[in-house]
């Protein structure tokens, strides 16, 4: 048996209950014309999403928002957070507390590394929630129908990097700058803080010749520990007011416009870290 919208609503409503299902009928969803969208989400899954997400974002590890009225509440704009953990559980609580904070709910588009798409099963799942994979194309299209982006610049290397270089931004790609100047987008920046001490790693395995993953971590704990997250969002960057654009076809322009994205998620997570009181807490 197929795993169906009417099975996952189902599950669904028995996690979390009926108002999981019924504030899902509320997103902001373009169907394509036989219940999915045109990458495959559906607000049966979403729901899913939420009532499997629950008890980590609420009780593990009891996330805390900062900053939400930054996130748009309608058109289309890019979330640009770091990234870190080892296994990208940041993605997944970043992903809910903009659903969560948004009314009517927004479901983020988040931008997956090459490898996710491949993996059989979840990259169903994971599209049927709302996964995108990286290519140029999704990205345009999901900007040009207004969609929210939710993009990691630091990619791979954000969630293996060493426990040392916790909070400390590691290659930043500028594609989601151009983006933003190509189709007339804000950036939001995003950090989180929590993620870095979750899960450190001891060190990495070089995965198996045909393997989709691009290693194998090898973490100092068997399971994520039970950190305090929390999400601050920062005013967005209007480059969508700032070019033109034909000006995302320039490469200094651009990767100066990525580098003001990193300054002020590197400001955010000062702030963050200056403001927690511990880890746990």
């Amino acid at each position: 048996m197929p795993f169906s919208p009417k099975l996952a609503r189902a599950i669904s409503n028995l996690l979390g209950g009926p108002a999981v299902g019924e504030r899902a009928e509320r997103l902001q969803f373009t169907d394509a014309g036989h219940g999915y969208d045109r990458f495959g989400m559906h607000p049966d899954f979403i729901a899913l999403s939420a009532a499997l997400t629950d008890p980590l974002y609420s009780r593990y590890f009891r996330v805390q928002s900062h900053g939400s009225e930054h996130i748009p509440r309608s058109g289309a704009a890019v979330l640009a957070s770091n990234h870190s953990g080892t296994l990208p559980i940041d993605g997944a609580m970043l992903y809910q507390d903009v659903y969560r904070q948004t009314d009517p709910p927004r479901a983020p588009r988040a931008v997956a590394d090459y490898f996710v798409s491949s993996m059989p099963f979840i990259s169903t799942l994971f599209a049927r929630a709302g996964v995108v994979g990286g290519s140029r194309g999704n990205a345009r299209a999901l900007l040009q129908a207004g969609e929210l982006l939710m993009i990691f610049p630091e990619g791979v290397g954000g969630i293996g990097k060493r426990f040392r270089d916790r909070y400390r931004l590691q290659r930043w790609s500028v594609g989601h700058a151009e983006l933003a100047i190509r189709y007339r987008a804000p950036v939001v920046p995003v950090a989180v803080i929590g993620a870095e001490e979750q899960m450190p790693q001891l060190f990495r395995i070089p995965a198996f010749p045909g393997s989709p993953l691009p290693y194998i971590p090898v973490p100092a704990t068997p399971i994520p520990l039970p950190v305090r997250y929390h999400i601050h969002y920062g005013p967005p960057l209007r480059f969508d007011q700032e070019f033109r654009p034909a000006d995302a076809d320039d490469p200094d322009l651009v990767r100066d416009a990525a580098r003001r994205v990193k300054a002020a998620v590197q400001g955010l997570i000062n702030t963050g870290l200056d403001q927690r009181e511990g880890v746990f807490t």
